[in-house]
């Protein structure tokens, strides 16, 4: 079974983000499954609380879910054209001591989707992650792109997407990124 932490890059609670993580932990083909976390509970990254070897533990809790699977989906919201700053800082946070970016990171497959009220999608701030995962050593997919636009209207109360269309891209994203971690997983 391949395994993929889906990490939503929101708090809030009505998330399109962590609505959409629902529905690829739905959508995800047979062989796979996605495990649901949030970045909620990691503080504002302090370089005085690494120092003292203070790592939070919902932080530590998170890099032992990443380490645990073959890879990461960080499904992220668009602030201001680019990544959230919650999300950057729990990645931040994952990447202390540096000493854990090899284990935590290095060679890890990753995956980035996103929606946004905005008629882009989140295009922006999947692009923002690129130099970030880059300089973490990571494998990303570029196989395939998912940008959930107008998200207002495209999940339910329930947090459902309801165009067919966007689940059927969703779908296929998650059937591409399956193919790739398994081509990686043969390279190990």
């Amino acid at each position: 079974m391949i395994g993929i932490l889906g990490l939503s890059g929101s708090l809030r609670a009505g998330s399109y983000n962590t609505a959409l993580l629902r529905n690829a932990a739905e959508l995800v083909p047979a062989g796979a499954r996605v495990e649901q976390a949030s970045i909620r509970g990691i503080p504002l990254y302090d370089g005085d609380d690494e120092l003292r070897g203070e790592i939070p533990p919902a932080v530590q809790a998170l890099k032992d879910r990443i380490v645990a699977n073959q890879a990461l989906l960080i499904v992220t919201p668009e602030y201001n054209n680019s990544m959230p700053g919650v999300a950057k800082n729990a990645i931040d946070w994952l990447s202390r001591p540096s000493s854990d970016i090899a284990r935590v990171f290095r060679d890890r497959v990753v995956g980035i989707i996103g929606a946004s009220p905005g008629a882009r999608g989140s295009a922006l701030a999947q692009v923002a992650w690129l130099p970030v995962l880059r300089t973490l050593g990571t494998r990303p997919w570029f196989g395939g792109t998912l940008y959930v636009a107008n998200a207002g209207k495209a999940f339910d109360a329930a947090g459902r997407l309801v165009d067919e269309g966007d689940r059927d891209r969703l779908r296929r994203y998650l059937e591409g990124f399956v193919e790739y971690i398994t081509q990686m997983e043969t390279l190990r």
